[in-house]
Parts: C-alpha cells; sequence; structure tokens
C-alpha cells in the first residue's frame, strides 16, 4: 500500500470518528478508561504471592498467641536450645531466638514456611514428627545428623518432639496436630567436654617438661663434655662412637627445647588482634613453602570483630593446623583444597586464664581440607602429646596447638569424615575494636 493510501485511509478514520455523535464518544471514552482501569486493577502474581505468604504469617502468629500463653513464650525465648512450634501440614507456628540463630533465618521468614522447606524433605525430624502425631507423647533422638540447605556443613544435634495441646480448639481429633521441637546441637557440649580434657593434658605435658628440663638436660651437657674429651685420645674406630654419643646427646636436647614450648610464658602480651591480616601472613607463609601445590579458599566474614590474643601465639597456631591439613592432603594431589571460614557465633563462654568472670567466645574459625580424614580409633586422641601417623612426625604439633588455644581461653575442636577434616576454633574478641574488612580479599 501507497503512503498516500494510507494518509487517505487514516483521514477517513478521523472524520468518522469526528461525524459521531458527542454521547457516543463520550461513552467509548469512558468504555476505554475502565478497561484501563481495570487492567491496572489486575494485581501481579508476585503482589498475590506477597500477600498470601503476609497472610500465613499473620495466620501462624495469631494461631500461636492462641497456643502458647506470653509467659510461656517468656520461657521458650529463654531458652538456649532452637524450639519450634509447628502445626498441621508442618506449618511453622512459632520459633525461638535460639532457632533463628541455629537455621540462620528470621522469624517472619520461617513462619512463611513449613519443616520441610526448613530442614529438607529427607530429614528423620519429619518421621518424628509424624510418629508423635500418629502414637502421641513424646520422643527423644540423640546424636542426629542434620543435612539442611541453608547450613555449610552437617549439624549433630539431640531431639526431643512432643504434642503441644491447642487449648483454642475444642476438637480432640486435632489435638496431635500441634507439635513442639526441641534442637540441642551435640557437637558444642562435646566440644567443652574435650576441652576440658585438652587442658588436662597440656597440664600434664607443662608439668612433664619441667621436670625433664631439670633432670634430663642438665647431665645430658656433662655426657656430651666427657665424650668430647674422650675423642681426643681414641682411634678413628672407637672416635665414631663418641661422634653417636654426642650426636644423640644434641637430639636429645632438641626435642626438650620444643617440649619447652608447653610451658608457661610471662612475657606473652596480649592485644587486639586482626585476625584476617593473621591468616592471610599464615596462608602466603604455607603457598610459599609446603603448600605451593594446593588451592586455598578464603571465606571471611568481613564485619568479624578483632580478637584478643598474642600474634605469634596465633600465627603458631594456624600455620601448625595448615601445615597438618597440607601433609594430609600429601604432596602428590593436584586437586587439593584447604579453606579457611571466619565466622560469628554467640554463646560459649568459657574462663579465660586471668579474667574474673566468663568470657565469651565468638571468633570462630575453620580450617578445612579435603584429605582422606582421621581414623575413628585415632580421633579422640589427636590432641594427646606424641600421639602421630607420620613416619617422622613427633606427635606434638597438635598438642602444641591445643596448648596454645588454651593460653587464650579458647576451644579446639575437630571434626573428620572421609574426604573431609575441620579443626575449629573458638576465641574471645577484644574489648576495642579495629577494622578487619581492609584485610579481607
Amino acid at each position: 500500500m501507497s503512503k498516500t493510501s494510507a494518509k487517505k485511509q487514516t483521514g477517513a478514520k478521523r472524520a468518522g470518528r469526528a461525524q459521531q455523535p458527542r454521547s457516543q464518544q463520550r461513552q467509548s471514552a469512558r468504555k476505554g478508561n475502565k478497561e484501563q482501569a481495570g487492567a491496572q486493577a489486575v494485581p501481579s502474581q508476585k503482589a498475590i504471592q506477597s500477600d498470601n505468604a503476609d497472610k500465613s504469617a499473620a495466620s501462624a502468629a495469631a494461631k500461636a498467641a492462641a497456643i502458647l500463653p506470653d509467659a510461656e513464650k517468656r520461657i521458650i525465648n529463654a531458652l538456649p536450645y532452637a524450639v519450634i512450634v509447628a502445626g498441621e501440614e508442618g506449618r511453622i507456628l512459632y520459633v525461638n531466638p535460639a532457632a533463628e540463630l541455629f537455621f540462620q533465618m528470621s522469624s517472619n521468614v520461617m513462619l512463611r514456611r513449613d519443616l520441610e522447606q526448613i530442614i529438607g524433605f529427607s530429614s528423620p525430624v519429619l518421621a518424628l514428627v509424624e510418629q508423635v502425631r500418629e502414637k502421641g507423647g513424646s520422643v527423644n533422638e540423640y546424636a542426629v545428623e542434620l543435612a539442611m540447605p541453608r547450613l555449610d556443613e552437617p549439624r549433630r544435634v539431640d531431639l526431643h518432639v512432643c504434642q503441644l495441646p491447642d487449648i483454642s480448639d475444642t476438637d480432640a481429633s486435632n489435638a496431635g496436630d500441634i507439635v513442639m521441637i526441641v534442637l540441642q546441637e551435640r557437637n558444642m557440649a562435646q566440644m567443652i567436654e574435650r576441652q576440658i580434657t585438652h587442658q588436662g593434658a597440656v597440664k600434664s605435658v607443662t608439668a612433664l617438661t619441667a621436670m625433664l628440663a631439670h633432670e634430663i638436660k642438665n647431665p645430658l651437657s656433662g655426657i656430651k663434655g666427657a665424650a668430647q674429651l674422650l675423642e681426643a685420645d681414641l682411634s678413628d674406630q672407637d672416635r665414631e662412637l663418641t661422634q653417636l654419643i654426642c650426636t644423640e646427646t644434641d637430639r636429645i636436647c632438641s626435642i626438650l627445647d620444643r617440649m619447652d614450648m608447653f610451658g608457661e610464658d610471662p612475657r606473652a602480651e596480649f592485644r587486639p588482634q586482626n585476625i584476617h591480616a593473621i591468616l592471610n601472613h599464615v596462608i602466603q607463609v604455607a603457598t610459599s613453602g609446603f603448600a605451593q601445590h594446593i588451592r586455598f579458599k578464603k571465606i571471611y566474614d568481613p564485619s568479624l570483630p578483632a580478637v584478643w590474643g598474642n600474634r605469634n601465639k596465633l600465627i603458631q597456631i594456624y600455620l601448625n593446623l595448615i601445615k597438618n591439613a597440607a601433609e594430609a592432603i600429601g604432596p602428590d594431589r593436584s586437586d587439593g583444597v584447604i579453606a579457611v571460614y571466619t565466622r560469628f557465633r554467640p554463646g560459649v563462654r568459657m574462663t579465660v586464664p586471668g579474667a574474673n568472670s566468663r568470657v565469651s567466645l565468638p571468633i570462630n574459625i575453620s580450617i578445612e581440607d579435603n584429605g582422606p580424614g582421621i581414623s575413628p580409633e585415632l580421633r579422640p586422641h589427636i590432641f594427646d602429646p606424641f600421639v602421630t601417623t607420620k613416619s617422622s612426625g613427633s606427635g606434638l604439633g597438635l598438642a602444641l596447638t591445643a596448648k596454645l588455644i588454651n593460653d587464650h581461653g579458647g576451644i579446639l575442636d575437630c571434626d573428620s569424615y572421609p574426604g573431609r577434616t575441620i579443626f575449629t576454633t573458638m576465641l574471645p574478641k577484644a574489648d576495642v575494636d579495629i577494622s578487619m574488612a581492609e584485610a579481607v580479599d
């Protein structure tokens, strides 16, 4: 069609509209406005979903208010264990602050979801909930491993599931619909128990060190001096024996010198430390030497506060742990990975040397490797002195690390699975904060 014909048709349409009565034009205009307003009034799918989620959260809050009086809520909120109240079809009705911390979600988000979305469709928690709903009563399950979508690693917990009567519902058939789930993280109690054991081992080694230094080191110097005096009057064949005596006494002295590190160091100065700067320094040392073939992953929390500690001791701690991880991976693997995590996890308090009260240990540093793992038989003894699987190892590295962590009043723990080992330290934060973000790459 030519441009001239198109113009004629357009002009004809306009002329036709002009010839319509004004009342008909006004009706057409009102109809068009109504259609436009109707189109604007149709809500989007996202708006509908958001509105439904808000209504679901409000309904859950109202249901929880009917089930739990304010006094009971205050008691549940004060508990250090994660508590979830769930209704029919697993709809979450109430969570306490400990549950928010455990699942790393706010209560507003959790109230919009059900149990399956929070803990996973294959979780053993769901089976326990169904068991309680069908048979009534309560169920306890110990050392249950939970692998949830939002958590970096599985967590081992003790579970308690029981019925919670709905005082607002007069129908007795609905009595088992509402359940309360209590989760107590197991590794925390185990970590504190192991820390007490480590402290006992450290004290034993410290006492042993003092005894060895006094009773053995001084006589060794006399033995070596006598061997050197005899050496001048002996034949070449016999001189080899005196040289052997001198060599072995030097070796024993070096072992005793290494064990001196277990003693108390009153000169150690503690102050606020940037733990990210220390970890970066240790990783640089490792990649320049014994861990050249290993890839490092750094997952740092830039908001982490400063650590209260001694710089040299902290370097020694993480150098020992990273060296241990690199040796576990081995020199021949090309796919070796060591991951270094820092995170803030409040809730643990311990007595720190020199402090009058218990100190919080929220600074959490984890060293994870993809080595073969530690055998179950060896795992309970890895922090004991002289325990090692290395042919040339002394078995003092991890024992010294446990001692240095104890000097900081912290906790050292290890979790190991086939193909994965994680050493975790928990340290106190400094009262005076310093910038941590500048050390995060």
